[in-house]
């Protein structure tokens, strides 16, 4: 009878201590599921929860050769283009040039674009695009016909270039920017955007100081 009651008060005190655990474990963790994770909250292969769009490949979600991909990288292809020659035509401002205000604003032309130009280097390189080395066929018809202007007359030639460049490129970037889903591109974009923006200002106040008519 004895040995009966210590095995029944072993089995009591065993069962009890089960349940205490038990009830210890689920008040240290409150939060713990009882059910398995949810599809829907699994992470998908490749992906990392907090991954800003910045820090994904360019191409995550793009085929490469796709019509989206095609017109990035030929809107980055001109960008550099252009850029290239805004920097040229401004060099050739500053040695052609006596105009104070002409030559502050090539100046700012060569900084700004260059600055620009490196940025829009790094994404032409995930996009694998190939920086042009030389100016467009436009852009070198420009200059000739600059180098042979000298004076007052090179001055105001350059301005209105500048108001017709300026003016088509403040299109070219907004309706790019509206076109990609490239984040990267869009973000340059984006930085390019303001500083045409700021330019054609400048230089629409330039050409109104030096009568220089440029057509919108």
């Amino acid at each position: 009878m004895l040995t009966r009651l210590v095995c029944r008060s072993s089995l009591v005190l065993a069962t009890a201590g089960v349940i205490s655990v038990a009830s210890a474990t689920a008040q240290m963790n409150p939060g713990m599921p009882s059910q398995p994770t949810s599809p829907t909250q699994q992470t998908t292969p490749g992906s990392q929860p907090g991954t800003s769009p910045m820090d994904r490949p360019l191409t995550t979600n793009q085929d490469p050769n796709g019509p989206a991909a095609m017109m990035d990288k030929a809107f980055v292809r001109e960008a550099l283009e252009g850029g290239m020659a805004e920097v040229q035509l401004g060099q050739l401002a500053l040695e052609k040039s006596s105009n104070p205000d002409v030559k502050q604003f090539a100046q700012k032309m060569v900084d700004d674009h260059t600055k620009l130009g490196s940025e829009m280097k790094q994404v032409a390189q995930q996009l694998g695009v190939k920086p042009p080395d030389k100016p467009s066929s436009k852009a070198k018809s420009t200059m000739t016909k600059l180098q042979a202007l000298n004076g007052d007359a090179f001055d105001k030639a350059y301005i209105k270039d500048m108001v017709k460049d300026h003016q088509q490129d403040k299109k070219e970037f907004k309706q790019a920017g509206l076109n990609t889903s490239n984040p990267a591109l869009k973000d340059v974009i984006s930085q390019g955007a303001q500083m045409i923006g700021q330019h054609l200002q400048l230089i629409e106040q330039i050409a109104q100081k030096n009568n220089v008519v440029a057509s919108k």
